[in-house]
């Protein structure tokens, strides 16, 4: 298997976690789809990453179908529960931590263009779909100590590698101390061998 991302991309990090966890071997490809001679958009229609290409030239993309893939095909250390309503509920965490990322990203992106074309009120829009959704996660947590009790699951990874995010970008957001349960959580994942190895650098 190879995975294409970058270093940086949150959505690439959840996977090499989950890749981490499961204790699966793969090759890493760094790969920007913005690089003009990117090969992303010839394994991805969407120019998007990460992709994963499998043994068998079988390009996946998008996150959350390659976690879904992953944890699948390796019976140890599930992340996923079976299809019920646990397995829901993992998933509903997900999606408020990559919604978390798509609004962190955006503000991101819409900031590295020059100053006279961005719009501040698209950032704070952003910074507002931030802001609530940490304090969702903050409440939903409460003083759990994992996202689904007193497991470790995909929902973990998934907050864990938005918080890491959000340290990396956004220095100016104190989300810590205003979210003491989120950061307790955090400083627990921090502590795993699969976070600490993907610690993102730009």
């Amino acid at each position: 298997m190879k995975l294409i991302g970058s270093h940086t991309s949150p959505y690439t990090r959840k996977v090499r976690v989950v890749l981490a966890e499961k204790k699966k071997e793969y090759e890493f490809i760094v790969d920007h789809p913005r690089s003009p001679d990117s090969s992303v958009p010839d394994l991805n229609p969407l120019g998007r990453i990460p992709t994963l290409l499998l043994d068998d030239d079988t390009a996946l993309f998008d996150s959350r179908v390659i976690v879904e893939h992953i944890d699948n095909i390796t019976p140890n250390n599930k992340l996923l529960p079976a299809p019920n309503r646990e397995r829901t509920e993992v998933k509903r965490w997900e999606a408020l931590a990559d919604g978390l990322c798509d609004a962190a990203v955006s503000a991101v992106m819409e900031g590295l263009r020059p100053a006279n074309e961005q719009s501040p009120d698209w950032i704070a829009r952003q910074r507002d779909a931030i802001a609530r959704t940490l304090r969702f996660m903050e409440t939903h947590l409460g003083d759990k100590s994992y996202c689904m009790g007193t497991h470790f699951s995909l929902a973990d990874i998934a907050v864990g590698v938005a918080l890491g995010y959000l340290c990396l970008r956004f220095p100016d957001l104190d989300w810590a101390t205003d979210h003491p349960n989120l950061a307790r959580l955090y400083e627990k994942l921090m502590q795993r061998q699969s976070f600490i190895d993907t610690i993102p650098v730009v």
